[in-house]
């Protein structure tokens, strides 16, 4: 009964895609950076919109890496339409927004240009995370989910081995997926300024936002409020700073020997990136 409701409901929203606008903003990384907190905070304002249905929650499509054979109109039908927003917009004072969040949006370093295919005027918004932890977090993530059975220095070792000629097979195959790139690339994945010039490569800078997620969670309102700004709407007090999608943890930090040799890995990438940014990191 369930899934023939969704499936009605996905039809009358694939009906009705030419009222229903492409995101206006995206949540596009880092993966264990604060995404899923930081979109459960937006959609919380009253002048954002949560995915169509509201009532399934949803965060995210996957549109851009793993359901683009389903088509435009069917990625459309997750926002809200036109009308609705009008509507809500004259109570309001101003045109609600909508959009969605996936880390891997950043990482796949083919989706820049399917998205503004798909949604030209989006802003994008990039949290970064110290990246020792960042790769802490997102290993024992993989850990609780069942997909890992190494250590985290063996992991570590292995891999350059696991995502070997992964990224060749992504851009030729457009429509391939590698679990192997979003489940293994803990140390990888936390160097990321060719993420971030990737995207500046097919989007205007003033169109990415890049927040440090230390920002996030030490300065919340602060940061919720720079965010409303690139998005265009006022600030509100927020409805909650409790953080979302959080993992069981050991510590903050792997065993001090790798913490201290994935530090030195990272150093110099941390030091360009706050060179691109224009402002220190900090870690």
């Amino acid at each position: 009964m369930k899934d023939s409701a969704n499936a009605a409901t996905r039809r009358y929203a694939v009906a009705t895609a030419g009222d229903r606008p492409a995101p206006d903003w995206l949540i596009v990384g880092c993966k264990r950076g604060g995404t899923t907190s930081l979109f459960n905070y937006l959609v919380r304002h009253p002048g954002v919109l949560p995915m169509f249905p509201t009532m399934r929650g949803n965060k995210t499509t996957d549109y851009f890496f793993k359901e683009q054979a389903r088509g435009d109109a069917w990625y459309r039908s997750h926002f809200h339409t036109e009308r609705y927003r009008n509507r809500l917009a004259r109570t309001l004072g101003y045109r609600p927004v909508s959009g969605e969040a996936s880390p891997f949006y950043v990482w796949d370093p083919r989706i820049a240009e399917r998205v503004r295919a798909a949604a030209p005027d989006v802003r994008a918004i990039m949290l970064v995370r110290e990246p020792v932890r960042r790769a802490w977090s997102h290993y024992q993530e993989r850990v609780q989910n069942g997909v890992e059975a190494l250590s985290f220095a063996d992991a570590l070792e292995a891999e350059d081995e696991r995502l070997d000629g992964e990224l060749d097979r992504m851009r030729e195959d457009p429509g391939y997926y590698s679990a192997a790139y979003d489940f293994y690339s803990y140390r990888s994945r936390g160097v990321y300024l060719p993420q971030i010039r990737n995207w500046h490569a097919t989007f205007p800078r003033e169109q990415l936002l890049v927040i440090r997620a230390e920002d996030l969670y030490g300065d919340t309102q602060a940061t919720f409020d720079e965010v409303c700004a690139f998005l265009g709407i006022p600030s509100v007090p927020m409805a909650t700073r409790s953080s979302f999608n959080s993992t069981w943890r050991t510590s903050d930090l792997p065993p001090q020997e790798v913490a201290d040799e994935l530090a030195a890995y990272y150093e110099p990438h941390n030091r360009e990136l706050g060179e691109y940014l224009g402002r220190p990191m900090g870690w």
